[in-house]
């Protein structure tokens, strides 16, 4: 994981490594959550992993069936978490390298290992003919689906539903290393993630914190609102005030601060759950985005995974109610999330976690060969569908420019 140098009051480190695998635990939904508190309980050491989307069949306390949507073609397990043997810890003018039986001679040829990475990315790179994107959802299909969800706003069914497309690839061969490597160059973010399980990939260039716990503190940082960066300084500047002073995009970035208050508060403190700040609004590569900050005082004794267990899914790719909104995304959305919109971070053996949300991704499975990057954003009673349509573009462009570099 990598936070590309974003300055944040909350970062505890610049980077972290980890690999070769020790042990892990890969579940599907049902009991995982447990499991996860168990494995850390008993091992008491870093582990590093994630929670896929449809973990959400064991967060609710209400059951909703698997989704009928057909496989994303990547199939991530719900659940999976692993021992490493190496850790690698990068803050500012300091690198701790340690691990399970390693000597200060394994460490220091690992240290000049990872310097010389970027020659290796280099030499990797090679043209490939990227096929155009395919997608379940075209245009038509969007704009008409997006009308229907407004329909059971308009009833009442709901206040806000986060609402993806699909878009992917198949058959098509990368080098995964040299594709986050051009992702992150050209869309660096502060939870950006080069993330491995057997055949499967995740390139991650997320701007968005799911959860973080040191010790009692919690904190998460739900985005809503987008608008694309201009190259005019002035005109940029003013796409940021627009942004902020938007009445839409404060309403979806309220709702969605909200449901994260709630959430947090079934395990906090009384009284401890706090808007730290509100409409902030962040710049990055292409896109400036409305970021508010929720913090939290965590209950005494109250395990990690149970905090996981009433935060999850996040609320920034749900919507409100979450309920109802999880099960309009499994009735319209035509493919499973799978780790999209799930999250991939690291757990401390103190116990202490922090956790991102899988958007802005490229997901690949290198045995099947198939490539997805879904894009999403969120519905609401004011959506214009075709703007919602063109965040979706958006959010997805500097993907698509990578592909076809």
């Amino acid at each position: 994981m990598d936070n590309n140098d974003y300055p944040s009051p909350y970062n505890r480190y610049e980077a972290l490594l980890a690999t070769e695998v020790i042990e892990y635990i890969a579940l599907p939904a049902g009991n995982a959550l447990a499991a996860l508190q168990q494995f850390h309980d008993t091992c008491q050491d870093w582990l590093f992993g994630h929670l896929a989307y449809d973990l959400k069949q064991e967060t609710t306390h209400t059951t909703i069936p698997y989704s009928a949507a057909r496989d994303n073609g990547i199939a991530f397990p719900d659940l999976y978490f692993f021992r490493p043997r190496v850790v690698m810890l990068l803050q500012t003018q300091q690198v701790q390298i340690g691990g399970e039986d390693l000597t200060e001679q394994q460490a220091r040829e690992i240290y000049n290992t990872c310097l010389q990475m970027p020659a290796h990315i280099e030499a990797q790179q090679r043209a490939i003919v990227t096929p155009q994107p395919q997608s379940r959802l075209h245009r038509a299909a969007y704009l008409e689906t997006v009308k229907a969800l407004q329909d059971h706003i308009h009833r009442g069914d709901c206040y806000e539903v986060n609402f993806c497309r699909d878009n992917f690839i198949p058959d098509i061969s990368v080098h995964p290393l040299t594709l986050f490597d051009q992702l992150n160059r050209l869309s660096p973010a502060p939870f950006a993630a080069y993330y491995r399980v057997k055949d499967q990939y995740l390139l991650c260039s997320s701007p968005e914190r799911f959860l973080q716990q040191q010790g009692n503190n919690i904190i998460s940082q739900p985005i809503k609102g987008t608008t694309r960066r201009l190259e005019n300084a002035a005109l940029d500047e003013q796409a940021r005030s627009t942004l902020f002073q938007s009445p839409k995009e404060r309403a979806e970035n309220v709702m969605v601060v909200d449901l994260v208050r709630n959430d947090l508060a079934h395990t906090a403190m009384p009284g401890s759950v706090q808007v730290e700040e509100l409409f902030g609004i962040y710049s990055f590569a292409h896109v400036h985005h409305m970021i508010s900050t929720v913090k939290a005082i965590r209950e005494n004794n109250v395990p990690f995974t149970t905090v996981l267990q009433h935060a999850f899914p996040m609320g920034s790719m749900t919507g409100a109610p979450k309920l109802k909104v999880m099960q309009l995304i499994d009735q319209y959305e035509p493919v499973r999330r799978g780790l999209f919109s799930g999250a991939v971070g690291y757990i401390t053996p103190s116990g202490d976690l922090d956790l991102n949300v899988v958007i802005r991704s490229i997901l690949y499975n290198a045995a099947t060969r198939h490539l997805s990057f879904p894009t999403g954003s969120a519905i609401t009673f004011y959506s214009d569908p075709e703007k919602e349509w063109e965040e979706c573009l958006l959010k997805a462009e500097a993907i698509v420019k990578v592909l076809k570099a």
